[in-house]
Formats: structure tokens, C-alpha cells, sequence
């Protein structure tokens, strides 16, 4: 398949055939499955509980919020589960960076900064840049976001992947489990940290309010996308680099593949439960025992989604989620810049009205939905993949 890019941003078939390398359905899916809760979808169990008074459908509410500070729910999961499946691609694709001639080498070094440099702006943009407007006053900038982490994150990995041995990727991985956890526990600088894991006492306050420029979240004491947090987030984007190096390995021996990324989910889960009872999951923090349940069900997630799609071969259904992950920067972005709902509204709204609360609350969600992945089916039909 020939394409048109520019700048490495908007590839366009120019001439249709078949694509050259195949990809894992599988991974395209749970990633479009992972954006789908951001898209709105995460209102379907409030509206649910509206009509039913079903309390299962409250439970699932809960699980649809961030954990206020330490604890972990099921939207806590979104964010991390983006990284980990960035550096699935990375293990499924990358090579160490020997394996490439010289003017490779040099176009690789090229993508990987510039791909960093976009996400941090794109960030940027999606956080609304400045509430003043232009001309700007930098210092209200936030400059930190999840499209920044995610960029970071891919980019150490990246590099790591490039330039080290695999058991030495092992080794910085668990290092910095390992270190961020002594870092926070042990190292105090002024009143912060020493073990404190509060929101205004944390290490990581010290650090946002000493080194980040700009603004932080909500103008909060210390960001949840802050400066200290990046180094455990590497470690879920490596997490999906060991996991994709063994699906690539491995794919052959399907059910092989599936008990062991299974087990192995298992026990990450096991080991990052029983780390919380010493070290506080937190998200804002990003903790270490936060790293890795995240990175437990992540791999649990991928077994599955794995084992129905990719062995079972029932894809139906992923191909509808495989629409959204094939195009997820673009519809992250535009739930952010674009009002979707108000559209939804303009069209749907007759109907919306006319039914009670709950039943005009599911229907809206719907149809916002189904309006974004229409136009996410129409880019996907015509091969107009928008790629950061």
C-alpha cells in the first residue's frame, strides 16, 4: 500500500492493496476499547441506575470516577493501559537500534523526537493552552498532560529498547520501581515527603511547585501529570514492550501465549496488591504498587482480548472498537476542542426530550457515540489513519 505522509503525521492510501504487514487486531481493539470509556461512554451506568435504581449499576458508577486519592478503580486503569499498549507496539516492532543502517538510524532519532515534541503540544492544546488567550502569559500555561506522559513514556521506552540489552531493560524497569518507592519513602526535602503521601506533603509536591513551570491541574498543590510521576509511567510502557516481544515470539504457540500473559497478569496483581499494603496505590502519584496492578490488568485485558479475537477468531464485535483505536489521538483530541454532546443535542435533541430523565440521559449518550465513531468509521473506510 503506497502512502502519503506528512511529516509523519496523516498517512493516506493513494493506492489500495494489501497491506503489507498484518497487524494484531487484538491490540487495535482493546486500544479503541480503552478510548471508548473517555469518548462518554463512562455515563452509561448513571443514566442505567436512573432507570433500574439497580444498585449494580451504582457500583459500576463508582468504577466509571477516578479514586479521589489512594485506592484504584476501574477508570483509573484508562490512562496507564494507553502507555502499556504504546509499548506493546514497540515490542511487536522495535529492534535494537544496531540493526538499522545509518540513514535509518537517523530517520528513527528523527520520528522518536519529533513524535515526543508533538504529544507534549498536543497536550498542551488539549488542555486548552493558556485561559487568557493571546497574547499569552506563559506562566498560565499547563504544561503537563496525559498526551505528554504518554509521549515521555513511549520515548524513554524507545530509547531503552534502541540502546540497551533486553536483561538490562529488565533492570532499569525494576530499578525504577524500586527507586521511586525508596525516593518517596525515605528522601525529605523540607517538610515534604519522608514517607508522606498526602496531596500537600508528598514529594512529588515539592517537585511541581519547585521545577514545573506553568500551572498545575486545578491549580492544585502538586499535578497527577507532574514532573516525579513520569518514571514509574516508563515502566508500563516497558511492561508493554516485555509483553509484545513475547507475543511476537510466541504467537505460533497460541494457547501457550494466552496462559502464560494470563498467569502472568495473575501475578503482577498478587505482587502490586500486596506492595499497597506497604507503599499507598495512588494514581496521582503514580505509585509503584499503582504500576503494577495497572500493568497486571493491562496484561489480563490483552490475554483476552488476544484469546477471543486474534485465536477464537470472533471479530465482529472488535472491529467496531478497532474503528476508534486506529484513530484514538484524534478522537482524545476532539472530546477536548470539539463539543460533541452539542451536536448529538442538535440533531437527536427532539427526541432526547420526549422521553424521562434517564431514558434522555442514555439516549444522549448514544447518540454523541455513535456520532464520533461515524466519523471514525468514515476516516478508517477510507485508510486516513492520523498518527502521532
Amino acid at each position: 500500500m503506497t502512502t502519503l505522509s506528512i511529516e509523519g503525521l496523516i498517512s493516506v492510501p493513494m493506492v489500495t492493496s494489501a497491506p503489507e504487514k498484518k497487524r494484531l487486531l487484538s491490540v487495535d481493539a482493546l486500544r479503541g476499547f480503552d478510548m471508548f470509556w473517555i469518548m462518554g461512554a463512562e455515563g452509561f451506568f448513571a443514566a442505567l441506575f436512573i432507570i433500574t435504581g439497580w444498585s449494580v449499576f451504582e457500583i459500576f458508577d463508582h468504577q466509571m470516577k477516578h479514586a479521589v486519592w489512594h485506592g484504584f478503580t476501574a477508570y483509573d486503569l484508562i490512562f496507564p493501559l494507553f502507555i502499556f499498549l504504546s509499548g506493546v507496539s514497540i515490542g511487536l516492532a522495535a529492534k535494537p537500534i544496531k540493526h538499522y543502517s545509518a540513514d535509518k538510524r537517523a530517520g528513527l532519532y528523527r520520528h522518536a523526537f519529533t513524535r515526543l515534541s508533538l504529544l507534549i503540544l498536543l497536550g498542551i492544546v488539549y488542555n486548552h493552552g493558556w485561559g487568557v488567550g493571546i497574547p499569552a502569559d506563559i506562566d498560565q500555561i499547563r504544561y503537563v498532560s496525559v498526551l505528554g506522559r504518554i509521549g515521555i513514556a513511549w520515548f524513554v521506552a524507545i530509547m531503552l529498547v534502541w540502546h540497551l540489552s533486553i536483561k538490562n531493560q529488565w533492570l532499569i524497569s525494576i530499578s525504577i520501581l524500586l527507586g521511586y518507592w525508596l525516593l518517596l519513602e525515605c528522601v525529605t526535602l523540607g517538610q515534604f515527603g519522608g514517607g508522606n503521601y498526602s496531596p500537600d506533603l508528598a514529594l512529588n509536591v515539592w517537585f511541581d511547585q519547585h521545577m514545573l513551570p506553568g500551572i498545575t491541574y486545578r491549580n492544585a498543590p502538586m499535578d497527577p501529570e507532574g514532573i516525579l510521576s513520569n518514571l514509574p509511567s516508563i515502566v508500563n510502557a516497558m511492561a508493554g514492550v516485555f509483553v509484545g516481544r513475547y507475543i511476537k515470539a510466541t504467537q505460533h504457540q497460541a494457547q501457550r501465549l494466552f496462559v502464560h500473559l494470563f498467569a502472568a497478569g495473575i501475578l503482577i496483581l498478587v505482587v502490586g496488591y500486596l506492595w499497597g499494603r506497604i507503599m499507598p496505590i495512588n494514581k496521582s502519584l503514580w505509585t509503584s504498587s499503582f504500576t503494577l496492578i495497572t500493568i497486571g490488568y493491562s496484561t489480563l485485558l490483552l490475554a483476552l482480548f488476544y484469546l477471543v479475537i486474534d485465536v477464537w477468531r470472533i471479530q465482529t464485535w472488535a472491529k467496531i472498537f478497532a474503528v476508534i483505536g486506529m484513530n484514538s489521538i484524534v478522537i482524545y483530541l476532539s472530546t477536548s476542542i470539539f463539543n460533541w454532546q452539542y451536536l448529538a443535542n442538535s440533531i437527536f435533541g427532539g427526541l432526547v426530550s420526549s422521553v424521562p430523565e434517564g431514558w434522555s440521559s442514555l439516549l444522549l449518550i448514544a447518540a454523541t457515540l455513535l456520532l464520533q465513531w461515524l466519523f471514525l468509521n468514515w476516516l478508517y473506510k477510507r485508510n486516513i489513519f492520523i498518527k502521532v
